[in-house]
C-alpha cells in the first residue's frame, strides 16, 4: 500500500533519489566570427571571412577530432555560467556576449551517458578580440550550400578541411521550424555538425529582423563592406540597389571617406542606432 505523507518533511525523509535514472547537462558554445582578409591585388577592396571556432579534443570519446567548445555543467553553477567558464577554459576567450540557442535531447548524442546539451551562439568581430586563442582552438572558415532538404558544409583553415552534410526536415510549417539529421559528419565530434547548421539557420534569421550584424562592424564602414558581410552570412548575393534601399533606414552617411591606392574613394557610413 502506498504511503500517504502529511508533510513535505516526511516525504523528503523517505525520498530515494537512486530510484530515478541520472542524466548529465552540458553547454556547447558556437562562436561565429567575421574577419578581414587582405587582398593580394591592391586594386581590390579587402574581403570579409565568415568562420566558426572549434577545438581539438584531447580525450576520449572522439579523441583527436574537432568539436565545438563544450563541457559539463557543474553542480553549483547555472548553464549560463558554465557556458562562459567552458569558453574560457577551452579557448581562452572571455567577456563575449552569448545567447542561448537551443536545447538538444536526442538519447544517443553521447556514447558515454545520457546527455542533454544547451547550445549558445555568438557573432563577434575577430579584430576586436584581445585574448589569444588556446593551443587547441582554431578558426575554420565556413562555406556552405543549401537546398530545400539538405545543407552541405565545408569548414577549412590553412591545415585542415572538414566536410559534412545535414538533412533538413520541415517540422512546423506555420513557424518554418526544421528538424536536422546528420547524414555525414565529416569527423566532427558528437552531433556538432547538427548544432552548427541549426546555429547558422538561427543567425540567418536574426540578421533579417534584428540589427545584430552592427555589433561586428567597425564604427565607420562602406556600404559594400556591409553588403559583403550580409552576403557571407545569408550565403547568397544581394542586389545592390535593393540592399541599399532596405539598409538606408539603419545607417547614416558621414563626411568621412575611405581612400587607398588602386580604387576609388568610398563614402563611409555608420549605424544609426
Amino acid at each position: 500500500m502506498e504511503k500517504i505523507y502529511q508533510t513535505e518533511e516526511e516525504f523528503l525523509k523517505d525520498y530515494d533519489a537512486s530510484l530515478y535514472e541520472k542524466l548529465s547537462i552540458t553547454a556547447d558554445d558556437i562562436i561565429f566570427s567575421i574577419a578581414t582578409k587582405e587582398q593580394k591585388n591592391y586594386r581590390k577592396l579587402d574581403q570579409k571571412v565568415f568562420s566558426v571556432l572549434l577545438i581539438k579534443r584531447n580525450d576520449f570519446p572522439f579523441k583527436g577530432c574537432w568539436s565545438l567548445p563544450g563541457g559539463f555543467v557543474g553542480i553549483k553553477e547555472t548553464i549560463d555560467e558554465a557556458a562562459k567558464r567552458i569558453l574560457k577554459q577551452k579557448t581562452n576567450l572571455e567577456n563575449i556576449y552569448m545567447e542561448q540557442l537551443y536545447t538538444y535531447s536526442n538519447v544517443d548524442r553521447d556514447p558515454r551517458m545520457r546527455v542533454i546539451s544547451t547550445s549558445y551562439i555568438a557573432l563577434i568581430d575577430r579584430s576586436k578580440l584581445k585574448d589569444k586563442l588556446s593551443q587547441d582552438a582554431a578558426w575554420f572558415q565556413i562555406q556552405y550550400t543549401e537546398t530545400k532538404d539538405k545543407v552541405n558544409v565545408t569548414l577549412k583553415n590553412e591545415n585542415e578541411q572538414i566536410k559534412f552534410v545535414v538533412e533538413k526536415k520541415l517540422k512546423e510549417k506555420t513557424t518554418n521550424q526544421y528538424e536536422y539529421v546528420i547524414k555525414e559528419n565529416g569527423g566532427l565530434a558528437f552531433d556538432h555538425a547538427m548544432l552548427i547548421v541549426s546555429a547558422l539557420q538561427r543567425l540567418k534569421n536574426k540578421i533579417e529582423y534584428t540589427d545584430i550584424i552592427f555589433n561586428i562592424m567597425p564604427e565607420y564602414f562602406t556600404l559594400s563592406e556591409l553588403q559583403n558581410v550580409y552576403e557571407l552570412i545569408l550565403n547568397k548575393p544581394l542586389l545592390k540597389p535593393a540592399f541599399r534601399r532596405v539598409i538606408s533606414k539603419k545607417v547614416e552617411k558621414t563626411d568621412k571617406m575611405l581612400t587607398g591606392e588602386g580604387h576609388r574613394p568610398s563614402v563611409l557610413y555608420r549605424y544609426k542606432g
